[in-house]
């Protein structure tokens, strides 16, 4: 059995604040380590159940978060950036299932750390009319992929996102979110026990997922901040625009995905905003 661990941080047990998640905070380096803890703990449920390979794509900010030392002796790392499909660099339809560990509610949730890939710079994305964030993205382009979504970590909010756009994925929460950045912790020992036993439980009878070939085009809309972004992304064949600062494209389901990770290394040249401000 072969499984695919996506990990991002801002939904790891014990982080809360910029400072835990981006590099040069004051406790960025402790953030780190209880990634890879968090990391680990999917990993050890995932060998629980019977897993010959695991891939852990470091899909965080700069994407080399997880100290490769620290990883679990199972499992190999994508590490670095930049990444043709970002958050889910390496998935292909040989993979058994997906983890997401360490995911973070979307744009405008009252959930820690909540934003939609770019901080304030996305304000709002829709897939085919729908609200999304990096959840619902991820789980679509998967899906398209040909591998489920099983398991996913974060805080409360992040797992209520998870459960309303697909109810039969597991969630664990590790912490639950007081304001965007505040939170009441799971102990670490508790989450981290939590996280390995729902992966094994989940992984130990993984659906059945034949949809190997999605090629339906779907329709991916994102409103920026900026008015020069959504300007600038014009210049892109396909893209068109809703108004001053939304733009929109049709594609199939992983190449869009791919597109807008381009439109993002855009919009990161044209603005310098910090994530969390």
């Amino acid at each position: 059995m072969r499984i695919y661990i996506s990990a991002d941080m801002e939904g790891v047990t014990g982080l809360v604040d910029s400072d835990d998640v981006q590099p040069g905070g004051r406790d960025y380096e402790r953030g780190r380590l209880m990634m890879a803890e968090d990391v680990n703990a999917a990993v050890r449920g995932a060998v629980a159940a019977g897993a010959t390979d695991v891939t852990v794509n470091d899909a965080h900010g700069p994407m080399r978060n997880i100290p490769p030392e620290s990883l679990h002796p199972a499992a190999r790392l994508i590490r670095g950036r930049p990444k043709h499909m970002g958050m889910l660099a390496g998935l292909t339809p040989e993979y058994d299932a997906v983890v997401c560990v360490g995911y973070h509610s979307r744009a405008g949730a009252l959930g820690v750390l909540s934003h939609s890939f770019m901080g304030h710079e996305i304000e709002d994305i829709w897939l085919d009319g729908r609200p999304v964030g990096e959840i619902g993205l991820a789980h679509a382009t998967a899906a398209a992929i040909g591998v489920a979504v099983t398991v996913l970590t974060g805080d409360d909010s992040a797992c209520a996102e998870m459960r309303k756009w697909d109810a039969s994925v597991t969630t664990v929460a590790v912490k639950y979110a007081r304001d965007r950045f505040a939170a009441e912790l799971r102990p670490a020992e508790e989450a981290r026990a939590a996280i390995e036993k729902a992966v094994a439980a989940r992984l130990s009878a993984p659906p059945a997922f034949t949809d190997t070939a999605v090629t339906a085009p779907s329709t991916l809309t994102v409103r920026w901040q900026s008015a020069s972004v959504a300007s600038t992304l014009l210049g892109i064949p396909g893209v068109t625009s809703k108004d001053t600062r939304t733009v929109q494209a049709q594609g199939a389901l992983p190449g869009l995905y791919r597109l807008f990770g381009v439109w993002m290394r855009v919009a990161a040249s044209l603005t310098n905003q910090p994530p969390y401000c």
